[in-house]
């Protein structure tokens, strides 16, 4: 008995390696559930296209954005844990563990962590209308006027909605979250006049400070952004403390084989050490994120304890 049980055991760890081995025989879909255009958007592409080459399969992009990110997480946490569906998802994740408690799906529970992507800053920006050139001046003007700024955001939980909160709890300013279904909607309204500000990714929002089509007061990180070090951050502008970035990363269903997991962990991991990748994603304000899948899983449930923390010591809440 013990020695057949030894026997299926190897049979079984050997069907697993070779199906690992054999991976991916078809095309892989990977769903973000955000609009076009945003970061992870962007880096989702970018990463598909590098495990194509890698891998020999096509990775496909579905964007399926809604309800603060719930909708595609929701049907990605639904697909068969094969390996061909695979979750790209950012901090707006960890951060919906404790701001929306009626969701379908618990990340660590229905979610196999896979590989962080990247990291960058946030850029708090004006549209040129609003008189405010310094971080100092915005918080004069919305003190003066409490309630009647607007800063619109991506959806509820998304870094940019919650860089907005922090700014609210941290500065004590009353500024109104106006959420969009996804960053290109917000961009637009901002850069078109119709909110007045909004905390985006630097990496988006960055040409259109070139252009002159909204004004930068600030990024959010601890240290100033390489691609703008002219710009202050937010904690040397008059908000001490203050930091909020947006990270990306990958997951698959639960129940995924570990083998497939070990085996995309590998290739993302090769991708984003590359030195053309780094120096491509340095020059857009992004910086690689690299870890084993345990500490993937260890940094996932940090982040959540961290923006749990915040979440319920502010005050925030999904309805705005």
């Amino acid at each position: 008995m013990c020695r057949n049980w030894f026997a299926a055991v190897a049979l079984g760890v050997a069907a697993a390696t070779a199906a690992a081995q054999d991976y991916p025989a078809k095309a892989v879909r990977i769903i973000v559930p955000f609009a076009t255009g945003g970061p992870a958007d962007v880096y989702a592409r970018f990463l598909g296209q590098r495990l194509q080459t890698a891998l020999g399969q096509p990775f496909v992009v579905e964007n399926k954005p809604g309800a603060g990110a719930i909708t595609g997480t929701q049907e990605a946490a639904q697909a068969a844990a094969d390996g061909y569906t695979l979750l790209m998802m950012s901090n707006t994740h960890t951060v919906n563990e404790t701001l929306i408690a009626n969701r379908p799906y618990q990340l660590m529970r229905d979610f196999v962590p896979v590989a962080p992507v990247n990291y960058s800053d946030l850029l708090l920006v004006v549209h040129p209308s609003v008189s405010a050139s310094a971080v100092t001046d915005l918080l004069a003007a919305a003190k003066a006027r409490p309630g009647q700024m607007n800063y619109a955001s991506s959806g509820n939980g998304t870094p940019y909605h919650m860089a907005g909160e922090l700014f609210k709890s941290m500065a004590g300013v009353n500024i109104v979250h106006v959420p969009y279904k996804g960053s290109s909607g917000a961009r637009t309204d901002v850069m078109a006049g119709h909110v007045q500000m909004m905390f985006d990714a630097v990496t988006a929002m960055a040409p259109q400070v070139k252009a002159g089509k909204v004004k930068a007061l600030a990024t959010t990180g601890k240290s100033r952004s390489s691609i703008m070090p002219e710009v202050p951050t937010v904690a040397e502008s008059g908000v001490p403390g203050y930091e909020a970035v947006i990270w990306l990363g990958l997951m698959a269903p639960a129940k995924t084989p570990p083998a497939i997991v070990r085996r995309l962990n590998a290739e993302v991991a090769r991708i984003v050490a590359r030195p053309d990748v780094q120096q491509e994603w340095a020059a857009q304000g992004a910086a690689p994120l690299s870890m084993s899948v345990e500490e993937f899983e260890k940094y996932l449930r940090a982040d959540i304890d961290k923006w749990a923390q915040i979440v319920r010591s502010a005050g925030i809440k999904a309805e705005n």
